[in-house]
């Protein structure tokens, strides 16, 4: 369930007032989530049965230029988005008062596996280094569904894109009053020592090599799952499964694997994606793995509490679903093109992609995935409603809650195992 565990931490990251589910996956979260904008913004007008988007950027010599996007009367808003996006407006602070000009964004090359830029509803990508595996391809895959989604409603905007596992702009080396401004670098991952702007990571459109399907369909691949065992029927224990050896948590969480010595009711396996791929991964289906009442997560969470399971199953089947996912983008890039204070502009070897092509450039599952991801028509509702900043007070309340509760843990750590020493 690991891949799970990626996935609620980027979503469960902004969370303030929920419930004790969203509570404690919230305190496992890094720093998500950020949109950087375009010295333009959206206003949304209804003027008589018609909805129109309007989208005034603003560039320097004074250069004007409106796109106004017709919608059908009939269509309707989510509401509100979800709280984590708040998160959007926080990730964003660091050129809210200096906007992003264009010196700093080829600083950003330097940490980028590629080059974004999207005009008039088309992207071009210009690629300067290798991705692992194939992130970097389904991330594009991503973006490309969400300009199907929302066809001629995502502004012009051009970014650099990490693909790697750490975060890659340090918040210290950009503190100080001789300092200079972070360059912008969108990324899967984020924490609270770093800047990079954090986007909804590749795997949620399908990850080919370790056969984990799109994101909708293992939202039902799992529903099912769960009804094959009642909960009062399933193993007593806290079940982990991955790869142990890409961080010090995961490492440390093998210590308290079952032993002659010590029973810590745990069941943790190291999941082995070469031996996996070459079996047909036939042992690592997350629908496979609901077989245990509590789940450990990549950031060391678990469930405690029978509700606490039912209430993650439903957060995550009702503020997790893909429409979020593609909402969460649109407003990130929304916000992330207002900052910007030069006009995009395709780079001498940018590259011009579409779905139909990048597609079918791929073979296997690869493919397979993109086929069951792709999106085929534009949706018939507006994005969600955005919510405006957090309060500073509540802000700060909330990293005083996670310090908090991270020294209580610590604590309790500390007490378990001298107990052990001298009981």
């Amino acid at each position: 369930m690991e891949n799970i565990g990626a996935f609620l931490g980027f979503w469960e990251r902004g969370a303030q007032k929920r419930s004790n589910f969203e509570e404690t996956a919230s305190r496992s979260v890094k720093r998500w989530a950020s949109t950087t904008v375009f010295l333009s913004f959206f206003i949304i007008l209804f003027i008589g049965s018609f909805l129109y988007w309007v989208n005034v950027s603003v560039f320097p010599g004074s250069l004007l230029r409106e796109e106004i996007f017709a919608s059908k009367s009939s269509e309707e808003s989510l509401g509100e988005c979800p709280e984590y996006f708040r998160w959007i407006h926080k990730d964003l602070e660091p050129w809210k008062h200096t906007g992003i000009s264009r010196e700093m964004l080829e600083r950003a090359k330097a940490h980028a596996q590629f080059r974004l830029v999207i005009i008039n509803g088309d992207a071009y990508v210009e690629k300067y280094k290798n991705a692992y595996q194939t992130r970097d391809v389904f991330t594009v895959w991503g973006i490309l569904q969400l300009l199907r989604l929302y066809p001629g409603k995502v502004p012009d905007l051009e970014l650099m894109f990490s693909c790697g596992d750490r975060p890659v702009v340090k918040k210290r080396d950009y503190e100080g009053a001789n300092s200079t401004s972070p360059p912008p670098v969108f990324h899967y991952c984020g924490d609270q020592e770093s800047l990079d702007i954090v986007f909804p990571d590749w795997s949620f459109w399908g990850w080919a090599e370790t056969n984990i399907r799109p994101w909708n369909s293992i939202l039902e691949d799992i529903k099912e799952g769960n009804k094959r065992t009642k909960w009062i029927n399933r193993a007593p224990y806290a079940y982990w499964k991955g790869n142990p050896y890409v961080s010090i948590a995961r490492e440390d969480l093998m210590k308290c694997n079952v032993t002659d010595k010590y029973q810590w009711k745990t069941r943790l396996y190291v999941q082995d994606w070469h031996k996996e791929k070459k079996q047909g991964f036939k042992k690592s289906k997350l629908a496979d793995q609901c077989t245990h009442r509590y789940k450990i997560y990549v950031e060391g969470q678990a469930w405690s509490a029978r509700a606490i399971g039912r209430a993650g199953s439903r957060y995550m089947q009702e503020k997790l679903k893909m429409k979020y996912v593609y909402d969460y983008m649109f407003h990130l890039l929304i916000e992330y093109a207002k900052l910007l204070k030069f006009e995009p502009r395709i780079p001498n070897e940018g590259k011009k992609v579409c779905a139909q092509k990048l597609a079918s450039s791929q073979n296997g599952l690869g493919k397979r995935f993109m086929v069951e991801s792709m999106v085929n028509s534009s949706s018939e509702t507006l994005p969600c409603t955005m919510p405006p900043p957090f309060e500073p007070l509540s802000l700060k309340a909330f990293f005083e809650n996670n310090e908090m509760i991270k020294r209580q843990v610590e604590m309790w750590e500390k007490d378990s195992w001298e107990s052990l020493k001298f009981g």
